[in-house]
C-alpha cells in the first residue's frame, strides 16, 4: 500500500514538471530531467534526462548545465566528451554554481576537456570553497598541502581541513588529525591529534580507526591501552585496512589486548598479505614464519618440504617487491628473485 502511494505520488509529480516543463520553465525542465534519470514517476531514460536538462541549461539554469556537463563527462545519455563536460560546468561555474565551480576546478587538475592548468584549478576551487562547498574546500586543502597550482603552505591547508571538520566531514577529521600527529601546519600536539582520529574513527572511517590504534599501541595522545588498540585496529581491519589486519594479527602472536590465538593471527596476517593493498610486513613475517617451519621439516619429506618453500617463495618475494628491505635479504639468503 506504501509502495503504490509513493508510486502515485511520484507519477503525480512528473505530470505536473512535464505540463510546466513544455511550457518552457526552466526549473520544471530541470526537475523532469531528474525524474527521467532516475526513473521517478516514469520509466528511465537516460537520453530524455539529457535532452530535458539541455532545455533547461540553454535557458540559463546552473543545476541544469551543471547536471548536464556531469552527463559529458560520463558519457551518460549522450556521446561522452569531457570538452562539452568543462564548457556546461563553466556556463554554470560563472553563475556562481559551487558544485560545477568545483567540477571545472578538476578538469583544470586533470585537463579533461581543457588543457591542464593546476593554478586555474586553484581559482575554482577557492570560488567554490568559499561558499562552503566541502568537496571543493577538501581539495583545497590539498593543493596547498601538495603545492599543486600554488605554493605549499601547511598552515593554510590545516585551515581547511579544520573548516570541513568542524562540519563533521570524516576525511577532513582524519586529515586535521594527520596534521596535528606530525606537526604539520599546526604546532605537533598528539592529544589533538587523538580528538581528531577518535571523531572520524567514529564514522567509520577505517582509516582513522587504524591510526587510533597505534596510538593506544604506543601510548601516543593517549595512556596505552592494548585493548583499546587491538579493538581499533579490528574495526579497521574488518573493513579491509591491511595495516590493521596485519597489527590485529600481531596482537594475537602477543596475546596484546587478545588472547594468544595463532590461528586467529595467521588468518589475519594473510588477509593483511593477499589484501589489494597488501602488506609488506605481513608478507615478511609470513615469509619468516614458513622458513622457520621449512627448516624444521625432515629431508625426507620432500613433497612438503616443497610445498611450504612454494609458499615461503611467494610472500617473500612479494614483501621484497613491496620494499621491505628484511625481504630481500632473505630472497639473496634462499636465491629467490628479489
Amino acid at each position: 500500500m506504501e509502495k503504490e502511494r509513493k508510486e502515485s505520488t511520484e507519477e503525480d509529480a512528473y505530470l505536473r514538471y512535464k505540463e510546466a516543463a513544455e511550457q518552457g520553465y526552466a526549473p520544471a525542465q530541470y526537475s523532469l530531467g531528474r525524474c527521467c534519470e532516475s526513473g521517478e514517476g516514469v520509466e528511465e531514460d537516460l537520453t530524455q534526462a539529457a535532452a530535458w536538462y539541455r532545455k533547461a541549461a540553454e535557458q540559463g539554469h546552473a543545476p541544469a548545465q551543471c547536471k548536464l556537463g556531469i552527463l559529458y563527462e560520463g558519457g551518460t545519455g549522450v556521446e561522452k566528451d569531457p570538452a562539452q563536460a568543462a564548457a556546461w560546468y563553466r556556463k554554470a561555474a560563472e553563475l556562481g554554481f559551487a558544485p560545477a565551480q568545483c567540477n571545472l576546478g578538476d578538469c583544470f587538475a586533470f585537463g579533461d576537456g581543457v588543457e591542464k592548468d593546476p593554478a586555474e584549478a586553484m581559482i575554482w576551487y577557492r570560488k567554490a570553497a568559499e561558499q562552503g562547498y566541502v568537496s571543493a574546500q577538501y581539495r583545497l586543502a590539498d593543493c596547498y598541502i601538495l603545492g599543486d597550482g600554488v605554493e605549499k603552505d601547511p598552515a593554510e591547508a590545516a585551515i581547511w581541513y579544520r573548516k570541513m571538520a568542524e562540519q563533521g566531514y570524516a576525511y577532513a577529521q582524519y586529515s586535521l588529525a594527520d596534521c596535528y600527529s606530525s606537526g604539520k601546519g599546526v604546532e605537533r600536539d598528539s592529544a589533538e591529534a587523538v580528538i581528531w582520529y577518535r571523531k572520524a574513527a567514529e564514522q567509520g572511517l577505517m582509516q582513522a580507526q587504524y591510526r587510533l590504534g597505534v596510538c593506544y599501541e604506543n601510548g601516543k595522545g593517549v595512556e596505552k591501552n592494548p585493548a583499546e588498540a587491538a579493538a581499533w585496529y579490528r574495526k579497521a581491519a574488518e573493513q579491509g585496512d591491511s595495516r590493521a589486519q596485519y597489527h590485529l594479527g600481531r596482537c594475537y602472536i602477543r596475546g596484546a589486548g587478545v588472547e594468544e590465538d595463532r590461528a586467529s593471527a595467521l588468518k589475519w596476517l594473510k588477509l593483511a598479505a593477499d589484501n589489494i593493498d597488501p602488506s609488506a610486513d605481513a608478507c615478511y613475517y609470513l615469509a619468516r614464519s614458513y622458513s622457520k617451519h621449512y627448516d624444521s621439516i625432515p629431508v625426507f619429506r620432500i613433497l612438503y618440504r616443497n610445498k611450504i618453500l612454494k609458499e615461503m617463495k611467494a610472500y617473500c618475494e612479494k614483501a621484497a617487491r613491496l620494499g621491505n628491505a628484511r625481504a630481500e635479504a632473505m630472497c639473496q639468503k634462499y636465491g629467490f628473485h628479489v
